[in-house]
């Protein structure tokens, strides 16, 4: 046998380990300042823990949800930066787990690159933490992968798991959603986690760069604005239902927009009307469309364009939940109705931009 190939380690073909004990050491105290009643064990075991008796629920239903922040990592990955996706990922887990009226419970992810950097999982997880503080769930594990050749240069992606739970009978949507409910949008901080191939086409056709200052933002960078994490509904939303507040559905606006995502929702015989003139899309996406010569219905389709979250209600509940989600931070604008309507369709009236 060569000598040479016996001394052989795991940092030879690219995987070290003392790197990913050293990211361990580095977010096990951002992992311990998302702990709620219910989790209360380190990082470091082979599974994450939690006692849903401890965390009040006397006959909880468990909700599961997974996602990932798709190739807006790309532009982190190239702008180098990288305290934000993490926010993110979490974000698209547990906004899927508050529309089903789940309380967000616990957190675990899975990142994966070509090279371990310390400082960039670091970051990321920094990111991670602050989601599950906004979203009221704690961080009980995760896993990190370093994997040379599969992934290239400074490349990583990030998948998130989170489970939630909601007492036996008060999962959304509601079977007394009914045509004449009132739909309220709740306004969107961005571009949230969707369309980002999309984004990433247009601004190459634009010729801009992501350190290039957005023509739409002058105060920030291309990849500043893109960047801009998605918003977290979960604690205003928990507080109206907390409040008692006859929410009869929720709805997720991500990949499939409006045209695809609030049907998801709807009882048979049952339809949506947006009206598009109710509330004023934030730039960014008037130079989307623009720029890459969008159509409205691709936009809508495609993008949040200005709401990330809907909800329907009695009409008679609308001005007490939308004092309820002010107080807790969180504007909510009259959007559109239920309607009648076998084809389950959502039909939108007015101009986008």
């Amino acid at each position: 046998m060569n000598d040479s190939k016996s001394h052989l380690t795991y940092r030879d073909a690219g995987v070290d380990i003392d790197a990913g004990n050293d990211l361990v050491d580095a977010i096990k105290p951002l992992a311990k300042s998302t702990m709620r009643s219910g989790a209360d064990s380190e990082l470091g075991g082979f599974g994450g823990l939690f006692d849903l008796k401890a965390a009040g629920f006397k006959d909880p239903i468990l909700v599961a949800a997974n996602d990932g922040v798709g190739t807006k990592v790309k532009i982190a990955i190239d702008a180098d930066i990288h305290h934000t996706v993490g926010i993110d990922l979490v974000a698209m887990c547990v906004n899927d787990l508050i529309v089903q009226g789940a309380e967000p419970l616990f957190f675990l992810d899975y990142f994966a690159t070509s090279k371990l950097e310390p400082a960039v999982g670091a970051a990321i997880v920094k990111g991670i933490a602050e989601g599950c503080k906004q979203a009221g769930c704690a961080l009980i594990g995760g896993e990190t992968a370093e994997m040379p050749g599969l992934y290239q240069n400074k490349d990583y992606d990030l998948a998130g798991f989170s489970v939630g739970a909601a007492e036996r009978g008060e999962l959304l949507p509601k079977s007394t959603l009914k045509s004449g409910d009132i739909i309220l949008g709740l306004p969107s901080s961005g571009v949230h986690s969707n369309g980002y191939s999309l984004v990433r086409k247009v601004t190459e056709l634009s010729g801009l760069t992501w350190q290039d200052q957005a023509p739409f933002d002058e105060s920030q960078t291309m990849a500043e604005a893109f960047l801009e994490p998605t918003k977290i509904y979960v604690k205003p939303i928990l507080s109206a239902l907390k409040q008692g507040i006859d929410i009869k559905a929720l709805c997720h606006i991500t990949g499939g927009g409006f045209y695809e995502n609030i049907p998801r929702v709807l009882s048979k015989g049952l339809g949506a009307k947006i009206d598009l003139n109710a509330w004023q899309p934030l730039p960014i996406f008037e130079w989307l469309s623009k720029t890459g010569g969008i159509e409205p219905r691709e936009m809508l389709r495609t993008f949040n364009c200005g709401i990330g979250m809907v909800l329907a209600l009695d009409a008679e509940q609308m001005q007490l939940c939308k004092e309820t989600l002010h107080k807790a931070g969180c504007e909510a604008i009259i959007i559109g109705e239920i309607t009648e309507d076998e084809n389950g369709e959502v039909v939108t009236s007015g101009n986008l931009f």
